[in-house]
Order: C-alpha cells, then sequence, then structure tokens
C-alpha cells in the first residue's frame, strides 16, 4: 500500500489486515508503557488545514507509540495564513525529508493530489466531503468486535447511517467500506440532505427514519454540519430532530443490542440525544479509542516494512 485515499483503493483482503493488525496494536493501549519501535527514525507529519480534535489526536497518537517523529502544523499557524498555496505547503514540508503526511483539506481531492507533488506517503484524513478511509476502518473495527470478532460478521448486516448525507465524507466512505464487508448499509436522510447521485452508490436510500429503525443492526448518527450549509435544508432545528433525530422515543424502536454510532463531534439534542450517546449499547467511546489502534496499523502498513536504509 503506498498511500491510502480512499475506502475504494482496499481490497476486501487489505480491510482484514488493517484490522486484524488494529487487533494487535490495541493491546498497547492497556500496557503501562504504551510504546513499540517499529518506526523508530521515520518523520510523520499531521498537516490539518482544518480544525479537528479526535482524528489530528490519534494519527498524533498513533505516530508517537509507534515511536515515529511526529510533527502537527495547522493552516492557522503556519504560512498558509499568509496566503501560501497549498503546493508550496506541501513541497515546504517534503523538502525537510517525511516519510509520511497526513492531510486534512476542506477541498475534495487534495490529498490525491498532493500524491503527484511528492514521493512521502499520503494518507487522507478527510478531504471536503468526499472520504475520510480511517474513519471507516475505526467505524468497521468497533462494528467487528461488536458484531462478533472476525470481518465475516458482517455479511447480510443492516446498517442504517443517517442524517446529514450531502456534506458527509464518513458516509461515502463508510458505503464503500461496508459494501466490501458484505454489509449492507442504509442511508437515510431528508431528500434536502441527499446528494445528487445517490442512486448510484448501490445501497438502499430511505427518507423514513421510523421504518428503518427496527430492522437494521446498527445505526450510524452523522453530525448536521451547519458550517457547510448556506441554505435552508430544513426548517428549523427541532423539526430535523423530530423527523431524523435518534431521540429517547426512537431508542425503543431498536432491536435489542443494536449498535449506535457517531464518529464526532456529536451536536447533542439535535441529530442525537444524550440517552442515545450514552446508552450501553452507545459506540461512540470505542470508536474513539479504536481511532488509535486503526491509525497505527495504517501507518504501520504505509511505512513498517520499508528498508530503513
Amino acid at each position: 500500500m503506498r498511500h491510502l485515499l480512499s475506502s475504494a483503493d482496499l481490497e476486501p483482503d487489505d480491510v482484514t489486515a488493517i484490522l486484524d493488525l488494529a487487533e494487535e496494536m490495541a493491546d498497547v493501549q492497556h500496557r503501562s508503557i504504551k510504546k513499540l519501535p517499529a518506526l523508530r527514525g521515520r518523520t510523520v507529519v499531521n498537516l490539518f488545514f482544518e480544525d479537528s480534535t479526535r482524528t489530528r489526536s490519534s494519527f498524533e497518537i498513533a505516530g508517537k507509540w509507534l515511536s515515529a517523529d511526529v510533527i502537527n502544523i495547522s493552516a492557522k499557524g503556519s504560512s498558509v495564513s499568509k496566503g501560501e498555496s497549498l503546493r508550496d505547503t506541501v513541497l515546504t514540508v517534503a523538502a525537510m525529508g517525511v516519510d509520511a503526511l497526513v492531510i486534512r483539506h476542506m477541498t475534495s481531492g487534495a490529498p490525491q493530489q498532493v500524491t503527484g507533488w511528492i514521493d512521502a506517503h499520503v494518507v487522507n484524513a478527510g478531504d471536503g466531503t468526499h472520504e475520510h478511509p480511517t474513519q471507516a476502518l475505526l467505524d468497521a473495527f468497533t462494528l467487528r468486535r461488536h458484531f462478533g470478532g472476525d470481518t465475516g460478521s458482517f455479511a447480510n448486516r443492516r446498517i442504517a447511517i443517517v442524517g446529514d448525507i450531502t456534506h458527509s465524507r464518513v458516509a461515502r466512505s463508510n458505503v464503500l467500506l461496508l459494501k466490501k464487508l458484505g454489509a449492507l448499509p442504509v442511508l437515510v436522510a431528508p431528500p434536502t440532505l441527499m446528494p445528487s447521485g445517490v442512486d448510484s452508490w448501490d445501497c438502499e436510500v430511505s427518507a423514513d427514519l421510523d421504518a428503518v429503525l427496527g430492522g437494521v443492526d446498527a445505526v450510524m448518527m452523522l453530525r448536521v454540519q451547519r458550517e457547510r450549509m448556506s441554505g435552508g435544508y430544513f426548517p428549523t432545528p427541532r423539526e430535523y430532530t423530530i423527523g431524523y433525530g435518534l431521540t429517547r422515543d426512537r431508542l425503543t424502536a431498536l432491536k435489542p443490542g443494536t449498535a449506535i454510532c457517531h464518529p464526532g463531534p456529536m451536536n447533542r439534542g439535535l441529530e442525537i440525544s444524550a440517552d442515545a450517546a450514552d446508552a450501553a449499547n452507545s459506540l461512540v467511546l470505542d470508536q474513539v479509542t479504536a481511532g488509535v489502534a486503526v491509525r497505527m496499523s495504517v501507518l504501520y502498513q504505509l511505512l513498517g516494512g520499508e528498508d530503513e536504509s
């Protein structure tokens, strides 16, 4: 694996290999000394042009626990704020001899473009409204544990992805990845938040959350990305919650043991209630924990097998 830009780049065997290695990496989190020498001497740069808590922190921890030298660069604290272009920023960073570049950018396709400019490995940590492959991998890791511990346990599992599909890079990556694992993703959103061309996504689509909830094995609530909305996608927040929020009342419609997921950050009281976020079958914090192990696995897959000479 040279780069990780999209869930579409991964074959089912690649996904299994990443998740299996992540299981081993997860053991490091329970050690008193959380350190492996696997990437000693490697340099990983996290280049984030958008705000992030979970993704940036977990990539940083993942790199450090693998003994890599990790450098964080944000747009607000770099020459980007002075008008420097993406290309010049990336070339400047690469000229310092980095081995991998983890990039989050507000423009769809930016990580793909970067691979044509530098020789370092590139990991897409979220590009515009396009994709977020490591989030899909950590979601799969979390659900695999919930379903029984192996990739085959996804077969014919119905997984509802609910909310702001139009602006969600997480939804796109998850649909691609879940299909590879044999799951049956179901996209649920109001028509105004369903992207054009969704019929070509090869998955079930519905505008009725209540009709879907009782027949799924997991429900993934998506954040309403109000910062990306320039128009009236729904009348009021309250009406959105009534139609598409995972409320206290809707919890009773779920089958026993149905997994509740959310990629974060959560808008409590909008797309998900506090009762749902903190329910016994909520895997929200498990997803955060899984993020470190999965990103350790991805970094090792990219850098661990290289000849140090």
